[in-house]
């Protein structure tokens, strides 16, 4: 299921701010996001915020109708 969803960062909402990618206030990124430090908070590809949960090793994101993003399947290193 997660290899059928976008990237994270790759939809039309900033994963950040739950604000639209075209939208003035929808660029912005907080400063802990720009340093990785920030785990997504919105689904990307409806602006809903998600259940994320942090972990010692990175983080899941869930969205109730996008399903589930494992940072472990977006870092190449593994």
């Amino acid at each position: 299921m997660v290899r059928d969803l976008p990237v994270v960062g790759a939809g039309v909402y900033n994963v950040y701010t739950g604000v639209q990618i075209e939208d003035a206030a929808g660029e912005s990124v907080p400063t802990a996001a720009q340093l990785g430090l920030e785990p997504p908070r919105f689904c990307a590809s409806c602006g809903r915020r998600m259940t994320v949960q942090v972990r010692p090793d990175g983080w899941w994101a869930k969205c109730s109708r996008h399903g589930l993003v494992d940072s472990a399947d977006l870092d190449p290193q593994r």
